[in-house]
């Protein structure tokens, strides 16, 4: 199979993905194997590809926002059969036995094994997963518009559910891609009023036309303060400032696998009972409901499709917030 492989990791500027072939994967007892037609490019891929996680083992095909086709299943696979349509995102398996596994919040297992970062992922012709971390789709989505929902969606409701948002709030979203995009759309359709803070002018008015009531820098003054705030952005120092624009017991949720530093603050800016926490992965219950509200809401996902061997070119949009909504890769 081809498939864009990530032999050492390197700045997307100098393609540290190449175009190779692989042997096509062999699906185990439990796993079902993906016909990939799609998969979407997260920030998550760029920190994987610019080697700013830690790696288990390269090579590597990164990609976890992946919709395709059912085209083997292992002995044991019961939820789904040959031809459905189906979907894996960032969870790829976890051990089911440990206490966050038994208490539903796989997300923190510690033997959670995670789709392009330590099982192969969507930048290639197929992929597995296993079958309980794999999801269903709505049929009103397209794979492309679908694609987003697998990551940048799911992760995007934890964090709404997170930082304990309540319909009618003040909401203030920090950083303006992918996973805010859809975000704004859920609050929205929980009547929250919706600030975002943004460098870019062009994600701005993305936002205004989408809903949001406000739409400035973190430096600027909106027009209220918030009940609830999400940071996006992997900027250590927009912690900080957002901070500043909470009101006392309001939370705010750092939606980012990796951050640069934050900035000491004073105690002041979480006195009067400020929450700052942050945000792993997903459950499997996370997807579910999301999927479901998707569908409801409905959330309209806005995409810029590139072709598969185009992967370091998109990845690269992406670094250089050159985007507008989110990026996918068109495999099949």
């Amino acid at each position: 199979m081809k498939a864009m492989v990530l032999k050492k990791c390197g700045p997307v500027s100098g393609n540290p993905l190449v175009l190779s072939d692989m042997p096509l994967p062999e699906p185990g007892s439990a796993q079902i194997r993906l016909k990939v037609n799609v998969c979407g490019v997260c920030r998550t891929d760029l920190h994987t590809v610019e080697g700013e996680l830690a790696i288990p083992a390269l090579p590597l095909v990164p990609g976890h926002q992946v919709v395709g086709i059912v085209d083997k299943k292992g002995a044991k696979v019961t939820r789904l059969k040959h031809g459905d349509r189906a979907s894996m995102g960032w969870i790829n398996g976890a051990c089911g036995k440990c206490g966050f596994c038994l208490a539903e919040r796989e997300n923190l297992c510690p033997n959670a094994r995670f789709t392009g970062l330590h099982a192969h992922g969507g930048y290639a012709e197929y992929a597995l997963c296993d079958q309980d971390f794999a999801f269903a789709l709505p049929p009103a989505f397209s794979d492309e518009h679908a694609a987003p929902l697998l990551c940048a969606g799911i992760i995007g409701y934890r964090a709404l559910k997170l930082c304990e948002i309540k319909p009618g709030h003040t909401l203030g979203l920090f950083g303006f891609g992918a996973s805010a995009h859809i975000a704004l759309q859920i609050a929205r359709y929980w009547k929250c009023r919706v600030f975002v803070f943004t460098r870019s002018a062009e994600h701005r008015a993305h936002a205004l036309k989408l809903g949001a009531g406000w739409a400035g820098r973190a430096e600027d003054k909106p027009p209220a303060l918030l009940e609830a705030g999400i940071t996006f952005a992997p900027a250590g120092p927009l912690v900080k400032k957002a901070l500043e624009h909470l009101k006392p017991g309001g939370t705010l949720a750092v939606n980012a696998i990796t951050m640069s530093p934050i900035p000491s603050f004073d105690y002041s800016s979480i006195y009067m009972e400020r929450t700052l926490r942050s945000v792993a992965n997903y459950t499997r219950r996370d997807g579910e409901e999301f999927l479901a509200l998707a569908a409801k809401v409905p959330v309209r996902t806005d995409v810029q499709v590139f072709g598969l061997s185009q992967a370091n070119q998109a990845l690269a949009a992406l670094k250089e917030s050159r985007t507008r909504g989110a990026l996918v890769l068109k495999v099949a």
